[in-house]
């Protein structure tokens, strides 16, 4: 075979933005350009934090994720906990309780042996707290310098529990939308030991199972129309997905917004916008305006959204310009713009 006739590599560029990809824009053109059009079912096409699943008469959901965080060991979690943790959660968002995962390892050769049992005995009380066992697994050992300590897959899988469907397509205009505690703790604490940072006070990750929160709504009657964590891309990101999505305008109030101190203070000495940071114990909640005093009083007595606090509202599309689903921000100071979501990630590799 001539030599000409082998298909060449694909551009360097190219691989250089794959390389950067993480979150915000660059991911859903990932997402809209590559894999929909590659694996394209009505499952996949709802893009929800989760797969919901009709089988045999049950309502499952089942998602995915791997996680890549550096350190290993960050002040509040582990990459293991914070890999129950947001699996737990992407089901939470759908609705559904979790009754299963899988975990996958990909280990680095050389990896201490204490590290490895700190992260998995992490991941045991993380699953142990979430009342969900971990059934099934795989371990792979790669090379040293091409696994970067520990990689970890987990998939879940869960029974909707909610009576109605959650989702992007179940918002109306009138809703309110809520954020069940201050931002931006998870990317900052990452920061902090990454970069050898201290702050005025201690800033501890957030990570958590969420489960107890929605289950508390569901418990009381709340109608749910849409729930999404607030991870990687932050609240900004997350708002932005599901504005895409309905085509609805979301506006929200900064005053509103919850941020700690601390993390406002180190975002302002980085030079990060805190509604961009990844949190990995946060979830926006979209329901009637009727419900929302309810809601919040439930939620706040739940530990892991005390801070719950409403903070926008869902406006009808703009039907004469056409325009798609946008997010825009009611300043301190009164004026408004649009938050965007950012081509990149301002913190990567922090799940």
């Amino acid at each position: 075979m001539s030599i000409l006739s082998c298909p060449l590599p694909r551009p360097a560029t190219d691989r250089i933005l794959l390389a950067h990809g993480g979150g915000g824009r660059l991911t859903n053109q990932l997402i809209e350009d590559i894999f929909l059009p590659a694996f394209s079912n009505p499952a996949l096409n709802g893009r929800h934090d989760g797969a919901l699943l009709a089988i045999g008469g049950a309502r499952l959901a089942m998602t995915t994720d791997t996680y890549v965080v550096q350190p290993l060991v960050f002040p509040g979690g582990t990459i293991g906990d914070l890999a129950v943790n947001g699996t737990v959660n992407d089901l939470a968002m759908c609705g559904a309780q979790a009754i299963a995962l899988s975990a996958g390892f990909v280990l680095e050769e050389g990896l201490a042996m204490e590290t490895l049992r700190h992260v998995v005995e992490s991941m045991r009380d993380a699953a142990l707290v979430a009342d969900v066992p971990i059934v099934t697994g795989d371990t792979k050992v790669v090379d040293k310098g091409k696994g970067d300590g520990i990689f970890i897959n987990t998939t879940g899988v869960g029974v909707i529990v909610a009576p109605n469907t959650i989702g992007p397509e179940s918002i109306r205009a009138g809703d309110v939308v809520l954020v069940s505690g201050d931002l931006g703790a998870h990317g900052i604490a990452i920061l902090s030991v990454r970069q050898g940072l201290e702050f005025e006070g201690p800033v501890c990750s957030d990570t958590a199972s969420l489960w107890p929160a929605v289950e508390a709504l569901l418990d009381a009657g709340i109608e749910i129309h849409c729930l999404r964590d607030l991870t990687r891309g932050g609240l900004s990101s997350a708002l932005n997905e599901i504005a895409s999505i309905n085509g609805f305008r979301i506006t929200v109030d900064e005053a509103l917004i919850p941020v700690s101190e601390i993390v406002r203070g180190a975002c302002e000495l980085l030079g990060l916008d805190p509604l961009y940071v990844a949190n990995e114990g946060r979830f926006a909640v979209f329901l009637s305006e009727k419900d929302a005093d309810r809601a919040l009083t439930i939620l706040r007595s739940i530990s892991v959204s005390e801070g719950a606090t409403q903070i926008g509202m869902v406006y009808d599309r703009d039907h004469a310009s056409q325009r798609p689903g946008i997010v825009t921000l009611q300043s301190r100071i009164g004026g408004n713009r649009v938050l965007d979501m950012m081509s990149g990630e301002q913190l990567p590799r922090i799940c």
